[in-house]
């Protein structure tokens, strides 16, 4: 097929791109600045100036295409001006649905998240469940909102799968996700929230779903790439077994975080906090979980997520080596 994406030089984006590729697929790619994006026309990825914050950047690139792949999205926490966060997630996702609408596409695959659930409180839903109360972040919030954008194309008619991946990791990683691992190797990251828990998917096996969403999926169904799922000591359990780095000692409980937001929150009117102590962050660390069943994705796409073991192994070991650190040393029960 030839397909177009959206956010290919992001993390899940850029390993979609090469995927695709890799499967004989025509791979167009929407990015900002094409002269920054080498490394994606390198691996056969066409490269068009566009943005998804302009629509009519958008429609010479996607006129004629067989499938749109949109997973261009923002996240961040503790960013004040939220923006930004509104322009690509709500009205970028509507320009592309517009786009599709407007030209016909046959098919597309939307890029949607876990998140829109909020803290499932420590409950694994599907994919009928439904949120309702106050989001925790803007990023669950705006991603809630164009989630809503996309059911309703789809109740329109429009040709659409959502997919909505859990918490991501993987090689190379720049999100907080990424930033807490390698604090991880660093030996700077002396506690971890207390019951925090997450459904961990290797980027690989994210990207696997979405081509699978891509050519088996079908329109109108949404479905969760929700890995296997660990607390936040789950994870770092695993990670002394792999490197002998100690894992954090201290758990701190939901309940301290919640009042250390709550302090915070007044003084951010008068005051710039480093994003991570930030309010919204707080809450979002203390001890939420993001948790969700991939049932429908693994009988109806055949996906399924490899072992935490096995993933975070490759991760540890490529960020090991990118931050020039002693190579992994096996802790009591861990293997080199």
């Amino acid at each position: 097929m030839r397909v177009l994406i959206t956010g290919a030089t992001g993390f899940v984006g850029g390993a979609l791109a090469r995927l695709l590729v890799g499967h004989q697929h025509e791979v167009h790619a929407i990015v900002r600045n094409p002269s920054n994006a080498g490394d994606l026309a390198a691996a056969g990825v066409t490269l068009h100036a566009g943005d998804v914050t302009r629509k009519e950047s958008m429609r010479a690139p996607m006129m004629g295409v067989d499938a749109v792949l949109h997973v261009a999205g923002w996240y961040k926490t503790g960013v004040r001006d939220t923006t930004e966060a509104v322009a690509v997630n709500v009205h970028g996702t509507r320009h592309v649905l517009e786009l599709m609408r407007e030209l016909g596409v046959p098919k597309g695959v939307y890029t949607s998240t876990l998140a829109v659930n909020s803290d499932t409180h420590g409950r694994s839903v599907d994919e009928t469940y439904r949120f309702s109360g106050r989001h925790i972040s803007v990023y669950d919030r705006t991603k809630a909102e164009a989630h809503h954008i996309a059911e309703a194309f789809i109740a329109g008619g429009l040709p659409l799968v959502i997919t909505q991946p859990g918490l991501i990791y993987g090689p190379g990683d720049t999100s907080m996700t990424g930033e807490t691992l390698r604090n991880y190797l660093r030996r700077r990251l002396p506690a971890v929230p207390k019951g925090a828990a997450y459904c961990w998917a290797h980027v690989d096996d994210i990207a696997e779903g979405h081509r699978l969403a891509l050519e088996r999926g079908r329109p109108g169904r949404a479905y969760f790439l929700a890995g296997p799922a660990h607390t936040l000591t789950d994870v770092f359990a695993v990670a002394f077994e792999l490197t002998g780095i100690p894992a954090p000692r201290i758990e701190i409980p939901s309940r301290v975080l919640r009042t250390a937001a709550a302090f915070v929150r007044p003084l951010e009117s008068v005051i710039t906090l480093p994003p991570a102590y930030s309010a919204e962050t707080l809450r979002v660390m203390a001890g939420v979980t993001y948790l969700g069943v991939s049932d429908r994705a693994r009988a109806e796409l055949g996906w399924q997520a490899r072992p935490l073991r096995n993933g975070l192994e490759e991760t540890l070991r490529h960020e090991i080596r990118r931050l020039g650190l002693t190579p992994m040393n096996p802790g009591p029960g861990g293997a080199a």
